[in-house]
């Protein structure tokens, strides 16, 4: 007795308090005016937008990827569903034993066969056959709770691998929307860059009037020519940036050949003005990723507990019941029937060390999940404060380019007039040609920008996948 309750002594529950990692605002109530709430279409109302993220959805190779492990994780939620059901086997089986002579079954059979009180069909022959039809059954009682927990942390894998597919609808809408963003961004870049282009075509030809005239030289034709192949080296690179931007959207909507629709230029949409994030609890309702990492750490905190109860006795009851007999003759008579029980308690004594193991596993395995899923939360909520920070400076540095870009223009246009006056040298009207195109790519830029950060807002707040 002594040595089975030594056997049977099991290591403390361990408790990890998920609310410790919260900061004090994750507790207030929901609020529905997140703008992760809102539907994909409505946050991106664009047609074109809308056409490319439901091909992508419907294509795309890491959706369909994350479908099947769900489907693999469905498929071992059910295997664990049989833990805590009898198991039954149907079993048709024939066989023959040959006793010796100097064993305890051979000298039994063989003075058994001399008894008077057997018929002949009794008789046991030398070579014994044996037939065995009817079934088997084995179950184990989950009496502690060990099984259950198998079943719980089996269940909450499969809900961690839905929150894992959500998870990638979510990276895949906010990543094809930036590429569309972006795109729209080097369209209008393309556009600035060709117009850039015919000023300077234009300065070109006048500079090499003047030179004909006697009024400029060949250096100014020479730097003004070459500011018309630096710009026109962009255009090409501009370009490439296009067809690499429409490939890696092809790509990721799952397509070889996928003519990429635009809808309105970046400079004809509006940033939003008033942006709703909700209060923070909102990140635990919406954000995929932290919903998967709480499940695996449930999960894990199952597995942990299975672990710990498997220092304790199981319960294991075994039945059978068939026709069995050694002559096929009389295999199907009331006689042959047969049937057995046999339940037992098992407790393990010498393989301590694998369930310390097991044990220690568990263990290190729920503070992995536990420290993921902290890790999880604070990324999060940083990520948040981050794009809103950045929405908001890079509206400013829109407006700010904005009013740059209007001084620039009219500098090239002041500065023109007074090179043909004779007032301004050459180098002042190209100066201000390359400052003008600048500050129009950054404008641009500076828009994308603050778009990108209101797409990664979305994201994080766990948009897009509902």
């Amino acid at each position: 007795m002594v040595c089975l309750l030594v056997a049977c002594a099991m290591p403390k529950a361990t408790t990890l308090d998920k609310n410790t990692l919260l900061p004090p605002a994750y507790q207030q109530s929901l609020d529905s005016n997140s703008i992760a709430r809102l539907p994909k279409k409505l946050f991106f109302p664009d047609p074109a937008l809308q056409a490319l993220i439901d091909t992508a959805l419907q294509y795309n190779a890491d959706i369909r990827i994350a479908v099947q492990r769900m489907a693999a994780a469905k498929a071992g939620f059910g295997i664990s569903q049989g833990l805590t059901k009898p198991g039954l086997d149907a079993i048709v089986s024939s066989g023959v034993d040959k006793f010796g002579d100097y064993t305890m079954n051979g000298l039994g059979n063989f003075d058994m066969n001399r008894s008077p009180n057997i018929s002949k069909d009794q008789q046991i022959p030398l070579n014994m056959p044996d037939f065995f039809v009817g079934f088997r059954s084995s179950w184990e009682a989950d009496i502690w709770g060990k099984l259950s927990n198998q079943k719980k942390a089996a269940y909450n894998k499969f809900l961690a691998t839905d929150q894992a597919r959500q998870w990638v609808t979510t990276q895949l809408v906010a990543q094809v929307a930036t590429l569309y963003y972006e795109l729209l961004a080097l369209d209008k870049e393309l556009e600035i860059l060709k117009n850039n282009i015919a000023l300077q075509e234009n300065a070109v030809e006048i500079v090499i009037a003047q030179k004909a005239g006697g009024r400029a030289t060949e250096l100014a034709v020479q730097q003004f020519n070459a500011q018309l192949l630096g710009t026109k080296s962009m255009l090409n690179v501009m370009e490439q940036r296009i067809t690499a931007t429409e490939n890696m959207l092809s790509a990721i909507s799952g397509k070889y050949e996928f003519k990429i629709n635009r809808g309105k230029p970046i400079v004809d949409l509006v940033v939003p003005v008033d942006i709703q994030i909700g209060v923070p609890a909102q990140l635990l309702v919406n954000r995929p990723d932290i919903r998967e990492a709480e499940f695996l750490l449930e999960a894990a905190g199952a597995e942990l507990e299975a672990s710990r109860k498997a220092f304790l006795p199981s319960l294991n009851i075994n039945a059978y019941t068939a026709l069995n007999s050694f002559k096929s003759s009389v295999l199907f008579s009331p006689q042959s029937l047969t049937y057995g029980l046999l339940g037992g308690l098992v407790t393990p004594v010498l393989s301590k060390n694998r369930l310390k193991g097991n044990y220690q596993l568990a263990t290190a395995a729920q503070q992995e999940a536990f420290e993921t899923y902290r890790k999880q939360i604070i990324y999060a909520y940083h990520e948040v404060q981050t794009q809103l920070s950045g929405i908001d400076h890079y509206k400013k540095i829109f407006q700010l380019k904005e009013q740059e870009t209007k001084g620039l223009q009219a500098a090239v246009a002041a500065s023109k007039d007074l090179y043909m006056g004779g007032y301004a040298n050459y180098l002042e009207v190209i100066s201000a040609q390359r400052g003008v195109l600048e500050a129009e790519l950054e404008q641009i830029n500076s828009k994308k920008i603050a778009f990108i950060y209101l797409i990664d807002l979305y994201r994080s707040l766990g948009g897009g996948w509902n």
